[in-house]
């Protein structure tokens, strides 16, 4: 079996958008209760796995996260676990059963330098185009809180490319709330939904799908177009 590339071919480059809904679109995230539920299990995977999470979102029933991790391999046992940790809690808590989840989880792979910040942004803006909230640093279950207001949730990682949007935490914090007020209708066409990946033609030909999932090339793989 050919072994994976060498981690320099995509180090510093390669983030996931990783999505979930759940099964028949249920709320399964009902109350505070439960995300906050939810954000501990992602905290102990994080802990147990070593990942970093830039941007996250926990609606009613779907959930978004963007990661970064050194062993790409590893995010399909990751949030295996992650999901079906939340499975046995939300059945043990309401004595139900069945699938709770619509399907295997989305990974779209998406590259760090160009689309970060605006995957980011599409991220937590879902609770803004759902009105629920009339800014998205006010819905109280997304990274935009830790971005605007400094509010420290324990899970999320500072973005590479926050320290560049100001000199200082205030003009950052600032800068970065208009950043999530403006709106890319092209940009979010990108992450809509999709697991195709995102980035520079340079970027796309160091992925390989493998199982469903775009990867990081492996050695003496046929090159092939994405």
């Amino acid at each position: 079996m050919p072994t994976l590339a060498r981690k320099h071919q995509l180090e510093g480059s390669l983030t996931y958008h990783i999505f979930n809904r759940s099964n028949r679109r249920i709320p399964v995230f009902v109350d505070a209760e439960d995300s906050e539920y939810f954000k501990d299990i992602i905290w102990r995977y994080k802990k147990k796995y070593i990942f970093k999470l830039y941007h996250w979102v926990i609606m009613s029933n779907h959930y978004h996260l963007l990661i970064e991790c050194e062993e790409p391999e590893m995010i399909s046992k990751i949030m295996a676990g992650i999901n079906k940790a939340y499975s046995f809690y939300y059945h043990q808590g309401r004595k139900t059963g069945g699938y709770l989840w619509q399907g295997r989880f989305k990974m779209q792979a998406v590259q760090k330098e160009e689309y970060l910040r605006t995957c980011g942004r599409y991220i937590e803006q879902n609770p803004l185009k759902a009105g629920m909230v009339k800014r998205a640093e006010e819905f109280p279950y997304s990274s935009a809180r830790w971005y605007c207001l400094g509010e420290r949730d324990g899970i999320t990682d500072v973005s590479p490319f926050y320290e560049s949007m100001g000199r200082d935490d205030k003009e950052r914090k600032e800068e970065y709330s208009r950043f999530l007020e403006s709106y890319d209708e092209e940009s979010d066409q990108y992450f809509d939904q999709s697991e195709e990946p995102v980035g520079y033609q340079k970027f796309l030909d160091k992925l390989a799908k493998v199982k469903g999932r775009f990867m990081p090339r492996r050695k003496g793989r046929i090159r092939t177009r994405i």
